[in-house]
């Protein structure tokens, strides 16, 4: 038997589509299948198996179930959860892998799968691959066992294993969706005075989107902290491997921005250490890595690559813009939402610092967020070689290292194909809103070059 995914599938970091109409139970069936596969085949047998709380989560996690079982590997079913939960039990279980079912923070009608592989992402060319062997029906037979671990609590007291802050009053966000279980048991656990909004699993999303980098979803968080006077509030987005945080006046802390925090921490231990964030976080954070004494990296976007980058050249931390925070120097090495918060917590406390005064001394750049907007999957390769080629013409400063990151005088651009969706991804910041508006009229220029109209 054989199988094809839909294409669009096949992501860079993970495996993400529609429900119904790029995605379905044959696909998770050849996901399980594929990858018990290549476990058995590396001479391992068990995989965790993780879900988040979309609505068509369990049935796509029974296949996978399925598929890993009739290639003959055995399942470690671990329930609903963040995929953060996932990544532990993989990484503390006597497992070889481990799959979380989850469609992240997009969509309600969308899901997907997040894997991991003997201790490291799962991505890329790995993706391919089981793609290749499901086309080709290349899998194992056998008849694998299952058994269900329930290692919330265990994941929850790991969150706040060693514990040394202060009493702070903080608001919570789950959004939701599948990090709300974790964040009612945590509370539990830390001092201080604790706020909760929307912690109940719902598939529906009924309060706002689970995406925290959208301003916009951050609304009733910011609206508990300002109105309880709060210290902080902080935010998941719908599997709970990314974080949002706004300080007491209910100011957006962006990741690029919370990476900085940490950098300062970290250093701390780790004179001298390598930051890795990716290609969208601001100058302002590498030039205070710099700063502090560490070796700032910029590399790739994606939660995989970042994470695959601090493996191999041993960097205790990095990051995303996007809120994807990575510790691997008491930590895992893996990005965790939850664990983020509780390493915020102690960091304020270290610092004796609040999040407030910590954003009112960062400096004030103008910039933008993310912007995405579509492009047909055959041009926006193509885009980007083209206003490559006019860039070199002119001897821009160009850093390729994803996409295109031009460097001018009053700041900088960016602008890459998604490698998630159909679309091209433009960023920029400068020292203020006028040579921003500068550097966007560069970008529409280029675009309009290659008859691009950026909506």
């Amino acid at each position: 038997m054989a199988h094809r995914f839909h294409p669009t599938l096949l992501r860079e970091y993970d495996m993400r589509g529609v429900v119904g109409e790029t995605l379905g139970e044959a696909d998770a069936y050849a996901v399980g299948r594929g990858f018990g596969t290549l476990v058995r085949r590396s001479g391992g047998s068990r995989v965790a198996v993780g879900m988040d709380g979309r609505l068509t989560s369990p049935m796509l996690e029974k296949a996978v179930v399925r598929g890993l079982r009739e290639s003959g590997a055995d399942a470690v079913r671990i329930g609903i959860g963040p995929t953060p939960m996932l990544y532990y039990a993989e990484a503390v279980l006597n497992v070889d892998g481990g799959i979380q079912v989850t469609g992240s923070h997009n969509p309600a009608d969308h899901n997907g799968f997040k894997l991991v592989f003997q201790h490291r992402a799962f991505f890329g060319e790995d993706i391919q691959r089981l793609a290749g062997m499901a086309a080709a029906g290349d899998w194992t037979n056998g008849s694998g066992g299952q058994d269900r671990v329930a290692i919330m609590d265990r994941y929850a007291a790991r969150l706040a294993e060693g514990f040394d802050g202060a009493a702070w009053r903080i608001g919570w966000d789950a959004g939701n969706g599948a990090a709300g279980p974790v964040v009612e048991k945590l509370v539990k656990l830390l001092p201080g005075e604790h706020h909760m909004l929307f912690t109940q699993i719902d598939g529906h999303f009924p309060h706002h989107h689970p995406d925290p980098t959208v301003e916009a979803n951050l609304e009733e968080l910011k609206r508990l902290v300002v109105s309880n006077k709060l210290d902080f509030g902080v935010a998941f987005d719908g599997d709970g491997d990314r974080i949002g945080v706004v300080d007491g006046k209910g100011r957006v802390i962006w990741g690029d921005q919370l990476l900085g925090i940490f950098a300062e921490l970290v250093l701390q231990t780790y004179a001298g250490a390598t930051i890795v964030a990716d290609v969208k976080a601001s100058q302002a954070l590498f030039d205070r890595i710099a700063a502090l004494g560490g070796k700032p990296c910029m590399w790739k976007t994606g939660h995989s690559l970042i994470k695959s980058k601090m493996k191999e050249i041993g960097a205790p931390l990095g990051g995303e813009m996007t809120g994807h925070i990575v510790f691997a120097d008491d930590y895992y090495g893996f990005d965790d939402g939850l664990y983020a918060a509780v390493r915020l917590i102690r960091g304020l406390t270290r610092l004796g610092r609040s999040v407030t005064a910590l954003r009112d001394a960062m400096p004030a750049l103008a910039n933008t967020p993310e912007i995405r907007f579509p492009v047909d999957h055959s041009r926006k390769f193509a885009v980007i070689e083209e206003v490559r080629a006019r860039l070199h013409a002119v001897g821009a400063v160009v850093d390729e290292t994803d996409g295109l990151r031009v460097t001018e005088p009053a700041g900088w651009w960016l602008l890459r194909a998604s490698n998630t969706q159909d679309a091209l991804v433009v960023r920029a910041e400068a020292t203020d809103s006028e040579s921003l508006a500068g550097l966007m009229a560069a970008v529409d220029s280029h675009l309009a070059d290659s008859g691009v109209i950026r909506a």
